[in-house]
């Protein structure tokens, strides 16, 4: 009688299986790959795919996003004055074509007094040169009792190999530099191309958002951007006043001093102070400071004085009283958020931190909900300590009870 087969177990998809398969030292019934496995490989290589070509496509266009987010504040800053021309009839695109072209106008009469001014300036400075460098000789031969020579140390300088190689590598960078002066004018253009079409086409603008948009969302939509545009404009309002305040108490300096070109640098002091956060106080005082040494090397002591003092002045006085209805910000908020800024997007994070944060803040404000504080010691600014009393207030309020 023949021997029956040995029937071997089925394998995970049901199908029996072979002897060979079980003979096989090591192997196990589920040692076959899982269907599921060869696709669910080729999907997470296309999620990788898909997220390096993403990450690719978002630096190569960095540049174009942040020249948006600068046009958008832009248009931002001016479509209150856009909005008030477009309410008494003019049409909104040439409100906003008119508005553009007051800044420009402005903005190229400042570079080309600056720039005027600074040539000139320069080129007194070439002339004078020479009696400058004699009264730096004199005072260190009468000094360190040296005999030093102008005219060896002009030789020297002239013939140094630091000099001559500055030359050389200034030659080399000519085209660099005009490269990327094109580049800076080409993103000066796409930012006032794209804050011209914002400002002008900003009720279209808002109407395509809101439309793809459920209408309870569609409130919150329109009241964030009425509130950023009350930040935006109020924030530039209140810097341009301030600016123009600094500009004349430094106007009244420079002329008392009888530096040169007074209402140029007090104009560049203003916005140059203002416009730039945290640190431009500082850089807008220094060409004054340079002016005023080329007049008298005590008068930028004196600038330098007036510069800091004018800061804390402004900081603790002027600043509040006129951010308070327009961009109402704690000045370690300010700070932060310039910090914060900067971090994240450089000098355009910089420019644009105070705005966005005053916004996030009003916004935020209508959804946070404020109670009284109770009335307690701790939060006037007093604490309770156990024998807090000195030993004298204790001794007479325990001689006055007795008495």
């Amino acid at each position: 009688m023949a021997p029956a087969e040995e029937t071997l177990p089925p394998d995970a998809d049901g199908v029996p299986a072979s002897p060979e398969a079980a003979a096989a030292p090591g192997a196990r019934p589920d040692a076959r790959m899982p269907r599921w496995l060869p696709r669910a490989m080729v999907l997470a290589l296309a999620l990788v795919a898909c997220y390096r070509l993403a990450t690719w496509a978002f630096d190569q266009l960095t540049g174009l996003l942040l020249n948006i987010l600068i046009a958008f504040f832009l248009a931002l800053a001016v479509e209150p004055a856009v909005d008030r021309m477009a309410a008494r009839g003019m049409r909104r695109g040439a409100a906003t074509g008119l508005v553009f072209l007051g800044i420009l106008i402005g903005v190229a009469g400042f570079f080309t007094l600056l720039g005027s001014m600074l040539a000139d300036q320069i080129m007194t400075m070439v002339e004078d040169f020479p009696k400058y460098l004699d009264q730096l000789v004199s005072w260190i031969n009468e000094t360190f009792h040296t005999e030093l020579s102008r005219v060896e140390i002009q030789d020297s300088l002239l013939h140094s190999d630091w000099l001559q190689n500055y030359v050389k590598n200034s030659a080399d960078n000519v085209l660099d530099v005009s490269t990327q002066v094109l580049g800076g004018l080409f993103k000066v253009l796409t930012v006032v191309l794209f804050a011209f079409y914002f400002a002008a086409d900003g009720p279209r603008l808002r109407r395509a958002l809101c439309s793809v948009l459920p209408p309870t969302r569609q409130t919150e939509v329109l009241r964030a951007w009425e509130i950023a545009v009350a930040k935006t404009g109020g924030y530039i309002y209140s810097r341009g006043l301030m600016a123009l305040i600094s500009g004349i108490a430094h106007y009244v300096l420079l002329e008392w001093l009888g530096v040169p070109y007074a209402p140029a640098l007090a104009v560049w002091v203003g916005l140059i102070s203002q416009f730039i956060p945290t640190i431009g106080t500082y850089m807008a005082g220094a060409l004054p400071m340079l002016i005023a040494f080329t007049v008298e090397p005590w008068y930028a002591l004196w600038v330098l004085i007036f510069v800091v003092v004018y800061q804390q002045f402004e900081n603790y006085l002027l600043q509040p009283r006129i951010t308070a209805r327009t961009v109402d910000i704690h000045p370690a908020v300010s700070f932060g958020s310039v910090i914060a800024g900067t971090a994240l997007l450089g000098a355009v994070g910089a420019l644009i931190a105070i705005p966005a944060t005053a916004t996030l803040q009003a916004f935020l404000g209508a959804y946070i909900k404020r109670y009284d504080v109770t009335d307690d010691l701790r939060v006037k600014g007093r604490t309770r300590r156990q024998g807090g009393m000195s030993a004298l207030a204790r001794a007479r309020d325990t001689l006055k009870r007795r008495g």
